[in-house]
């Protein structure tokens, strides 16, 4: 096949070195450090730490260095990176060529402050078509970077009244939020802890095809995904391909987009095979949680535009084909102090030990409390394909501790009361003075659980591979810093009442760990038994996206994020209503590619093939032969045929009836069940059975044995 003599492009390194170019695209604070004067870097530096306003003076200071290194590196263009509700990022390119004088500028305003037209961006009902009018404003904690001979600056969206309209605002005001409270935790075991910062490491999963393959498939192009396919003989059954030697031409397009990110500053270190066939994942090192967050955005980019350069597709997809391993985003999110301490880090000190506690236990109970909105959060419709199948953990949020952890919880819960005399070692007594310092190596892996701790952090696994992390990442600080707040009243109030302060934090530490016991789950999630003992706990089972961001709309929800100033009411409402219509369009969307792959592909493609399997009977017939075979095939062809029109048919009806309904919640609830739920797979199962009767040389649809298997 022509897919396979296509010529292999090689990727080459600026360097064998990667120290040699790693950021060599960044204007960072080493750059920031050699080209600006000592006062304007420490302001510059203090407002990246600190979160203090840049003035304009500074800000022009900044712009006239970032021009000249800019220019130095070949750009012509700058633009204000940001992210819009979209769901990925966006970008206006203005030159720094000024017509008018003949020479380059760039000054501190044009840094600072961008008015892109907001009118055409999701708003959910924040503004009108006729209020045009958005800012961008620089993001300094997210360094400056040049992408394709344009000077990139990462950006925060809002609305002319104020409202954030991107996902990095309220990821940078939940980043604040448990900054608050983790150091107020922090303040009972180390005076010195000033700041905490939420860690994020983000592995990327995603699928490559080639891209001629990929063009012939109107479903991948249009929905992103494979509405129709049969499994072949050979899918991921063996599990050779997980960790296997990487294909040739994918390992050269991996090199490639890695060495164009390492120039960007993002830290990949990690590629393999994953389970499916034509599946594969990247991995970063650990950053600041904004600064990953952007990375991981801007990585996909890099991966889209480098696969073209190799005659490949990369596919961000949940699930772009059935009956294989859905694609996840697994977010390790840690909090680390800044005196360096992880504090998600198991200890050989007790202290440190019981510090550790009160962050693991406030985070089960965070989760055991939000259960509904950690769902959310990760809520879309090519999610919805992905949960619960293929090691995807399930729609049921649950915690994964493994048994050290667990055994641990459940001594300090029992022995919680034990009379503690004078030159007792309380740590000992309580059982957490020797916890294993690492974990990971004590206990196994669960991937059917979607929040699981792995050593000394938590793995998010339940995030989607093609949803911007600040969602979720969002969600999670928030709900945390919500529960470490609680968590200092209550010790305080122990302490009020005489309590010792060790005593008090382990008082208060058992209660929350009764509390959120039905949260904590070891098993298998894929099982039966695990979807009743969920239903006995009371943890929710919201399997589709259209039910589960309801929560959204809670006071419960509304109160927590405006305690914590990260979303106001009309901001949350906004999300709620962009969100579900983003939903609706997807699956419509998906209903169209189905209606028109079945009608005027599938369908004339079956009666063609029917007809000459017609000509075969008769003439068998006319022969004297047996012609029972050829009667049976086209007998079965035509009865998928009619289920096929048939179910096509009422799939459009149902369609336009939920169209006219205009309250967007219940539209979204009907297109799920109506549409999605009542016809995709009837649809899907008539046309993959015909696949396997129709002649290949007359199937309109490359195969999925084509699309997994040919690099």
């Amino acid at each position: 096949m022509k897919v396979q003599g296509r010529p292999q492009v090689s990727a080459v390194a600026p360097s064998l070195k990667i120290s040699d170019y790693f950021g060599s695209q960044v204007f960072g604070l080493k750059e920031m450090q050699e080209t600006l004067a000592t006062p304007v870097f420490k302001k510059v530096s203090t407002a990246i730490d600190k979160g203090t306003k840049i003035d304009m003076s500074t800000a022009d200071e900044v712009a006239t260095a970032v021009k000249s290194w800019a220019l130095s590196k070949g750009a012509t263009h700058y633009t204000h990176w940001f992210q819009p509700l979209t769901g990925s990022t966006a970008e206006k390119h203005d030159t720094f060529f000024d017509a008018m004088s003949g020479m380059e500028k760039f000054k501190g305003s044009a840094l600072v402050q961008q008015e892109p037209d907001a009118s055409s961006f999701p708003s959910g009902g924040i503004r009108t078509t006729f209020e045009a009018r958005g800012y961008t404003a620089w993001d300094p904690s997210s360094p400056i970077f040049i992408f394709n001979q344009t000077l990139c600056i990462p950006t925060i969206f809002v609305s002319f009244t104020g409202e954030a309209l991107d996902f990095k605002t309220p990821l940078i005001r939940s980043t604040e939020a448990i900054n608050n409270a983790a150091v107020e935790i922090c303040q009972y075991f180390d005076r010195n802890v000033k700041k905490v910062n939420p860690s994020l490491g983000v592995e990327q999963e995603y699928f490559v095809i080639d891209r001629a393959l990929y063009a012939t498939r109107p479903d991948l192009v249009m929905a992103g995904r494979t509405v129709f396919g049969h499994n072949p003989a050979r899918g991921q059954q063996l599990d050779d391909h997980y960790f296997g030697s990487i294909p040739s031409r994918v390992k050269e397009y991996m090199k490639d987009f890695e060495i164009e990110a390492l120039k960007l500053g993002i830290p990949v270190s990690t590629r393999h095979n994953e389970v499916a066939p034509g599946q594969f994942e990247v991995a970063p090192l650990f950053e600041d949680i904004n600064k990953a967050t952007d990375h991981n955005l801007l990585l996909m980019d890099v991966m889209e535009k480098v696969a073209e350069k190799h005659g490949l597709k990369v596919l961000f997809h949940e699930k772009p084909f059935a009956g294989l391993n859905g694609s996840g985003k697994h977010n390790n999110w840690s909090l680390i102090t800044d005196t360096g301490v992880n504090l998600f880090q198991p200890s050989n000190s007790a202290r440190e030990n019981l510090q550790f506690l009160c962050f693991l236990v406030a985070t089960l109970k965070a989760v055991y409390k939000n259960a509904d909105l950690l769902r959310a959060s990760i809520a879309s419709a090519g999610n919805d394909f992905r949960l619960g199948a293929n090691e995807a953990p399930p729609a049921i949020i649950s915690v994964f501790l493994g048994s050290t952890l667990t055994g641990i919880l459940d001594e300090l819960e029992k022995n919680g009361n034990i009379k503690i005399e004078k030159g007792d070692n309380m740590y000992m007594k309580l059982g957490i003075s020797k916890i294993p310092e690492i974990i990971l190596d004590n206990t196994d892996r669960n991937r059917t659980s979607p929040f699981a701790f792995t050593g000394n952090k938590f793995e998010f696994r339940a995030v989607g591979s093609s949803a911007n992390p600040a969602g979720p990442m969002t969600a999670l600080n928030v709900i945390v810093a919500d529960v470490l707040k609680e968590l200092k009243k209550d010790i305080d109030k122990e302490i009020e009442g005489g309590k010792e302060k060790k005593i008090a934090i382990v008082n208060v530490l058992r209660k929350y760990i009764k509390e959120s016991k039905k949260i904590r789950f070891e098993g298998d999630g894929y099982s039966e038994e695990w979807e009743k003992e969920a239903e006995k706990r009371g943890l929710s089972n919201l399997k589709s996206t259209a039910e589960a961001l309801d929560i959204l709309l809670s006071k419960q929800v509304t109160d927590l994020y405006k305690r914590h100033n990260v979303l106001n009411e009309k901001e949350l409402h906004a999300r709620h209503e962009i969100r579900l219509e983003n939903y609706v369009m997807k699956v419509q969307i998906e209903s169209r590619v189905m209606g028109d792959l079945a009608l005027n592909h599938i369908i004339p493609t079956a009666i063609r093939y029917q007809n000459q399997l017609i000509v075969n009977a008769n003439g068998l017939k006319g022969l004297g032969l047996d012609h029972r075979a050829a009667i049976e095939t086209i007998e079965e062809v035509s009865k998928h045929i009619e289920a096929l029109k048939s179910n096509v048919s009422n799939m459009i009806e149902a369609r336009k009836r939920v169209n006219k309904v205009e309250d967007i919640t219940e539209k979204a609830k009907l297109y799920s069940s109506e549409v999605k739920d009542a016809y995709f797979d009837k649809i899907r199962y008539a046309v993959d059975k015909m696949e396997l009767l129709v002649d290949d040389e007359y199937w309109p649809l490359v195969k999925y044995r084509e699309m997994l298997f040919l690099k």
